[in-house]
């Protein structure tokens, strides 16, 4: 039942957090005035002899001016679009490349635009002008600039990214050891053997080969969950046979006071994927928390939905007291927190009248 991790296919990846308003504005203010000192600077600098002509001083600052905002809002905004089609982390040649393309063919865009604006609409020049012999110095030193400004931009973006990734990873990492040593605890919690042994007595003496089989299915749930430790992702297919053994396991306890559907193996998209050890949890939970009796049976569904893009755990609520000790009461929060670093989807949870569910997103590799 072994699974590439997200690492080698990743999961679709969950998207940017929104900044909070008002840190927003503060960022839109400090770019605003970096903009104007960087092109007071430039026009400055560039035209020592505008000093004395304030007329062609506020023309070389409006140019200026223009040339800034406009390069640095194409370059500031392909960061972003680029962000959305290839990122760093991912896929970093072809991030390169298209940095080079977008950011060079979108400033050089806009450079002739600046110049058409200001030498045949200002000054009323001939279009040739735009590319006679003197025009080099026009597009080289602003393309410079752009280099410059551009370097900027998308170094930030790659160390920004750089940064949440090895964030991610790490907060990651710290709720899979917690739900890893959640799960161990609850699967090797010595009730569970205790249950399981008792059971597997009474088939030995009264139905030999359901003994066998239990035995076999009791296997399969252990080395399932040796075999999950440190995946970030499973197969849905591995997870459905898992929670099947599982299942059958809980059945032979609970006899016909527990009754399951799960979804066929066909209706399982192939490239579907969730975090290991989520429907054990889930099932655990239901166990725990409800009473069932063959009067009174607890029914459980597992479903997918018709597009194959969300898991459901529903169950009859039947709720009984838990002693204190017997639940940590962070396997479903270290879930939400293990899905928050995997997709942008949550993880829903209801609770109605008569039934509670939750809803796992199905994640799908990407390669």
């Amino acid at each position: 039942m072994n699974a590439p991790t997200v690492s080698d296919c990743p999961a679709m990846p969950s998207s940017h957090r929104t900044m909070p308003p008002l840190r927003q504005g503060r960022r839109w203010l400090r770019t605003g005035l970096t903009i104007v000192v960087v092109a007071l600077g430039i026009a400055l600098a560039s035209c020592p002899s505008c000093w004395t002509d304030p007329r062609q001083l506020g023309i070389n600052l409006t140019l200026t001016l223009a040339y800034t905002v406009s390069l640095w809002l194409v370059n500031g905004y392909s960061v972003d679009w680029l962000d959305g089609v290839a990122r760093w982390r991912t896929e970093p040649v072809r991030r390169l490349l298209l940095t080079v393309v977008v950011s060079l063919g979108g400033s050089l865009l806009v450079i002739v635009l600046i110049n058409y604006a200001f030498i045949v609409l200002y000054l009323g020049r001939p279009v040739a002008t735009l590319w006679d012999a003197g025009s080099t110095g026009r597009y080289l030193f602003p393309l410079i600039c752009t280099s410059i400004i551009s370097l900027v931009l998308h170094s930030r973006s790659f160390l920004l990214g750089w940064r949440e990734a090895l964030v991610r990873n790490e907060r990651l990492q710290k709720e899979m050891a917690q739900a890893e040593a959640e799960t161990l605890r609850q699967q090797l919690d010595p009730h569970f053997m205790f249950n399981a042994l008792n059971a597997l007595t009474s088939l030995v003496e009264e139905e030999p080969k359901v003994a066998v089989r239990f035995i076999r299915q009791l296997s399969l749930v252990y080395r399932y969950v040796l075999d999950a430790r440190g995946r970030e992702v499973v197969p849905l297919h591995d997870e459905l046979a898992f929670a099947e053994s599982y299942l059958f396991l809980q059945r032979i306890r609970y006899g016909e006071a527990l009754q399951v559907t799960m979804p066929a193996a066909a209706e399982v998209p192939p490239q579907a994927v969730v975090p290991p050890l989520s429907l054990q949890l889930l099932i655990e939970n239901v166990l725990k928390h409800n009473v069932a009796t063959a009067a009174q049976p607890l029914q459980l569904r597992i479903e997918l939905t018709p597009d194959g893009r969300q898991l459901r755990v529903v169950n009859t609520l039947r709720p009984r007291r838990v002693a204190p000790g017997e639940s940590a009461g962070i396997g479903l929060p270290n879930l939400q927190g293990r899905y928050r670093h995997l997709t942008q989807e949550p993880v829903q949870v209801e609770r109605g009248e008569s039934e509670f569910s939750v809803t796992l997103p199905v994640l799908e590799l990407m390669c």
